[in-house]
């Protein structure tokens, strides 16, 4: 689901010519969950065996993959948002979505059994952590190139047709 929202996200941004933003938005998902399976191999927690799993899992259990992915992806897409986005309500929802959406899924591998809340706590850290830096560097690239060709809500206007080619 989350490749899913990553490569509209990047679709939309794509289309709204905010290249930054959609760069960031692919290297921030990508690198982000790259390092989470990374510390999973090295970490190798096995999972609760306190209660029986309602789901299905297979890999090891720290840090919490979908709680850091969620809040990797969601996160970022927010804070990202947030540097596009001219109306400081739409950028309070979008947070506020983002939020909740990680905070839910979290709680979701803890009650499905599959984590323990150490893992889940950890996942939201590393996810937090990342789109925060990730939300800094691509504010810091976008002042020094002189920001992104446009806002959400205000493309960039067609060319006037050249009366030569009639």
């Amino acid at each position: 689901m989350l490749t899913i929202v990553v490569v509209v996200v990047t679709g939309l941004l794509i289309v709204q010519r905010l290249w930054l933003t959609a760069l960031a938005t692919l290297a921030a998902s990508i690198t982000g969950g790259l390092i989470v399976d990374f510390v999973k191999a090295q970490v190798n927690r096995p999972r609760p065996d306190i209660v029986e799993h309602l789901v299905t899992v297979s890999n090891m259990s720290f840090p919490s993959g979908h709680s850091a992915n969620s809040a990797i992806v969601y996160l970022t897409l927010a804070g990202l948002a947030s540097q596009v986005t001219e109306h400081r309500a739409t950028r309070r929802y979008l947070l506020i979505v983002a939020i909740l959406l990680v905070g839910a899924i979290g709680c979701s591998r803890v009650y499905l059994g599959v984590h323990w809340p150490s893992d889940v706590l950890a996942g939201w850290s590393f996810g937090t952590l990342w789109a925060l830096a990730w939300w800094l560097a691509t504010a810091r690239a976008r002042r020094a190139i002189g920001g992104e060709r446009h806002a959400f809500g205000t493309p960039p206007a067609d060319p006037p047709p050249d009366p030569s080619a009639s």
